[in-house]
């Protein structure tokens, strides 16, 4: 077995990188180790389905190898976690070696999911890692038509993306709009407006019965009939929190790793963050929240309660963005679809709505209006009156 003691941190993407740099801004001297299952650094994942996608940029990574020199934090690449024992304090990794901890933190993000039904044929991607992007790059850049199953936030940018890139892009959702089980359908038909104007095909309300082709996708079949030719498909259905390591470790499992309200898992020395991570909110309830400015909030409160400091007692307002073609959709608060939903700017293309639930102002989205949206903030953390923000 290889011990290490310290604090070692599964997981190789934004979530690790964070509560690394926090441990050793909170001064903590131990030994920090980050174990990941990928060849690269701790890199940052919204640029793969812009950014990267459209061959803009290609250094993504988080901090420099120099970093975590200059902080002596091990990073173990491409060594991902097999197993965890809680009472040997020990994580097995896929190549059979052991690594012992004295705190361990999980930060295994999310897993996407598949459509087992489809056929292995060449042309077909998922888009969750660096890999995934470049491979969907090297085959956009010449794709004539391609097909997006699945019109969540992956799904409407990888659109996006393909149709800048020049390909006829048809976009499928079984919801009645994009983005209707996170923001509603009024807000997702506004989403889908956009997404027309652009000339993509936005089909909604029905799903895939079939791929095909030879060797490489050749012709997508919807429930409806109708069929879709396509030189790429790329299925953007979701993700789940990458758990299949910790079955039958004993820890608590349900929607993610469940943890109480500082990140403290049902075993004792073993912590979470991130996408992977279901926290007990203020209000009593477990929320998993899979938002990148969630990440750095968690960890100014993990790190204290490890460390046995103060952690900080401000409310955050959860945010998160998504950019799609040159309008960024951007969402304050805990927005539902089943509220209240008030649109009180919308030009045609850029738009700004408020949601309100039990008579107080629950979010706001906004498309295209930065300045609006953030200003919403403190309305939004105090549990305002919606009539606060629609005088």
């Amino acid at each position: 077995m290889t011990s290490t003691g310290g604090i070692v941190i599964v997981g190789g993407g934004l979530a690790a990188a964070r509560t690394a740099e926090q441990l050793r801004r909170s001064e903590y001297a131990g030994p920090v180790t980050i174990v990941s299952d990928e060849d690269h650094l701790p890199y940052d994942r919204p640029p793969l389905s812009k950014e990267v996608l459209r061959a803009e940029v290609d250094d993504v990574t988080l901090k420099p190898a120099e970093f975590y020199e200059e902080n002596d934090i091990t990073v173990r690449l491409g060594s991902g976690a097999q197993s965890l024992d809680t009472a040997a304090k020990t994580i097995t990794l896929r190549d059979g070696s052991e690594l012992g901890y004295d705190e361990l933190i999980i930060a295994t993000g999310l897993v996407p999911k598949r459509i087992p039904s489809f056929p292995d044929l060449a042309g077909i991607h998922v888009l969750r890692n660096l890999d995934e992007a470049v491979a969907l790059r090297k085959e956009a850049g010449s794709a004539r038509r391609a097909v997006v199953v699945g019109a969540g936030f992956i799904g409407c940018e990888v659109a996006a993306s393909l149709r800048k890139l020049g390909a006829e892009v048809a976009l499928v959702e079984p919801q009645p709009a994009p983005l209707a089980s996170v923001l509603g359908e009024q807000i997702g038909e506004l989403v889908a407006r956009l997404h027309r104007a652009e000339g993509v095909d936005v089909r909604c309300g029905v799903g895939v019965a079939e791929v095909r082709g030879t060797d490489r996708v050749e012709t997508v079949v919807l429930g409806d009939g109708s069929e879709l030719a396509a030189d790429i498909v790329v299925v953007g259905i979701g993700s789940r929190p990458g758990t299949d390591w910790l079955e039958g470790s004993g820890l608590e499992l349900d929607n993610g790793v469940v943890c109480d309200g500082r990140g403290r898992s049902s075993a004792p020395h073993v912590w979470a963050i991130g996408d992977v991570a279901s926290w007990r909110h203020t209000l009593g309830h477990q929320v998993r929240v899979e938002h990148w400015s969630n990440v750095a909030d968690q960890a100014r409160v993990l790190v204290p309660a490890m460390l046995g400091q103060e952690p900080p007692s401000a409310v955050s307002v959860p945010y998160f963005w998504s950019d799609q073609y040159d309008v960024k959709i951007q969402c304050l608060g805990e927005p539902e679809p089943g509220d209240t939903v008030h649109v009180v700017e919308d030009d045609g293309r850029k738009f700004l709505a408020y949601y309100e639930r039990d008579g107080v102002v629950a979010g706001v989205v906004g498309g295209g209006m930065p300045g609006k949206v953030m200003k919403a903030r403190g309305k939004i953390a105090a549990g305002a009156p919606i009539a606060d923000v629609l005088g």
